[in-house]
């Protein structure tokens, strides 16, 4: 497959020549969670056909972005990890991601969410004023994920599956529809989770972790435009 070139001098287009094809920016997040082997990032993504998946891998290791490496023990195989290069893309998928969370509305039937994109939606709202200085640490389990979030001085490292070690705190929620960040926050704050541990530590989480703000231009009908008579001096 040709890579498009919109031939320009100019760092977006350049950014939008090595990741802008469809798919390449959720395959980036997904390996921006954890280095994941082809099958893993295949059921992370419904819906990508398996040669579009192939050919993004494909693209993205040319561009030296994304590199093979051989899978830890107990597993077995290749994994696909971000190169140093790709891994500079996360600050830069996490401000869009912050954008299109505020222009989210209500889930639509079919839509899911991975675990790749809950955590990257931890990363994504962090707030590392409210975090300063902080040191805890928390597990998040519903049904079909597990992942963490442990901050150290005010810094966050979080991925997908059990922290190594114990968390400070266990919250577990069971949500009638999808799994999501979103989700996660409105059940805590509704007390609609179980907690293992100090229950001061949830609004912790809640503070540090704040949902963001949909914005109000995003659904706001523009106002009509007032009558000549009405603005003149």
């Amino acid at each position: 497959m040709k890579r498009r070139d919109y031939g320009q001098y100019c760092g977006l287009a350049r950014a939008m020549e090595l990741v802008g094809e469809r798919w390449a920016l959720l395959v980036i997040r997904d390996l921006a969670a954890q280095p994941q082997r082809y099958t893993d990032l295949l059921n992370g993504l419904p819906g990508i056909p398996t040669n579009v998946l192939s050919t993004r891998l494909k693209e993205l290791e040319q561009a030296g972005l994304v590199e093979r490496r051989i899978a830890p023990a107990p597993q077995r195989g290749v994994q696909y990890a971000l190169t140093p290069v790709g891994q500079d893309l996360e600050p830069a998928i996490l401000s869009l991601g912050r954008w299109g969370a505020s222009q989210l509305d209500e889930p639509k039937p079919g839509d899911v969410v991975t675990p790749g994109s809950v955590t990257l939606s931890l990363r994504a709202v962090f707030d590392p004023v409210a975090a300063a200085g902080l040191n805890a640490s928390w597990e998040i389990r519903s049904p079909d994920m597990v992942l963490h979030a442990a901050v150290t001085d005010g810094q966050l490292d979080s991925g997908v599956g059990p922290l190594p070690g114990k968390p400070d705190l266990v919250i577990t929620f069971d949500p009638d529809g999808l799994a999501s960040y979103r989700a996660l926050i409105q059940a805590a704050k509704c007390g609609l989770v179980e907690l293992d541990g100090p229950r001061t530590l949830l609004d912790t989480f809640i503070s540090v972790f704040p949902l963001p703000k949909a914005d109000p231009k995003a659904t706001k009908t523009p106002a009509a435009p007032k009558a000549d008579a009405e603005v003149a001096h």
